[in-house]
């Protein structure tokens, strides 16, 4: 069963295809997504990346959160469900 992880303090200039390398060191990476602004395109500093089991979600927990990525400090978790929109 996958697992999505919440990442903050995401660099405004990373890539999904760097964010996904990186974290590919804890396991088996199924997405990276790095979420923005819909009328500029512009990364909003945070994103979100599912690992193929929460074992290997758990190692990346563990050995991301609070660490630097391109020159910024990560804050990495597990992701809630979305909140329903009123």
């Amino acid at each position: 069963m996958s697992k999505k992880l919440f990442v903050g303090g995401i660099n405004y200039d990373s890539s999904e295809d760097a964010l996904a390398e990186y974290f590919g060191q804890a396991g088996t990476v199924e997405s990276a997504v790095i979420i923005t602004d819909k009328m500029t395109g512009r990364s909003k500093g945070f994103g979100f990346v599912e690992f193929a089991s929460d074992e290997e979600a758990e190692k990346a927990v563990e050995m991301f959160n609070e660490q630097e990525f391109e020159g910024r400090k990560l804050t990495v978790n597990e992701a809630r469900p979305p909140r329903p929109r009123d």
